[in-house]
């Protein structure tokens, strides 16, 4: 009996395990990168993970410049803008807030930006 307890025990860990390691490393794979949209009236904060830098334009250019170059093909891009808040242990993070659009501008420019908090995926 004892025995069938031990190895329920690590069964049970080893499934904890596995359920962490899958769940950080699919937050690896969908790591958001924030960039600085910068306009004459106001700046905003947008989010893109992989798969949206990829769909914009792939990894062969600056992730900056696919977001500026779809912008000026398309006209206008639909982008997560995100904002500091408090997670629930305190520490401040970035999280989507809503999605916006995005129009083209001749004086508009996209930075990347950085942030010494954590960044939550969007949707």
């Amino acid at each position: 009996m004892k025995t069938l307890i031990q190895t329920a025990l690590k069964a049970g860990a080893f499934a904890l395990f596995i359920a962490t390691a899958t769940q950080a490393w699919g937050q690896a794979q969908m790591q958001v990168a924030l960039f600085k949209v910068v306009t004459v009236k106001d700046d905003v904060i947008i989010g893109f993970n992989t798969e949206d830098l990829k769909a914009l334009g792939g990894p062969e250019k600056s992730a900056a410049g696919s977001i500026a170059s779809a912008l000026a093909d398309r006209k206008s891009l639909t982008v997560w803008q995100y904002s500091v808040r408090k997670a629930n242990n305190g520490d401040s993070q970035f999280a989507p807030l809503r999605q916006i659009g995005l129009l083209a501008h001749d004086s508009l420019r996209v930075e990347p930006y950085s942030t010494p908090f954590a960044v939550l995926p969007h949707e």
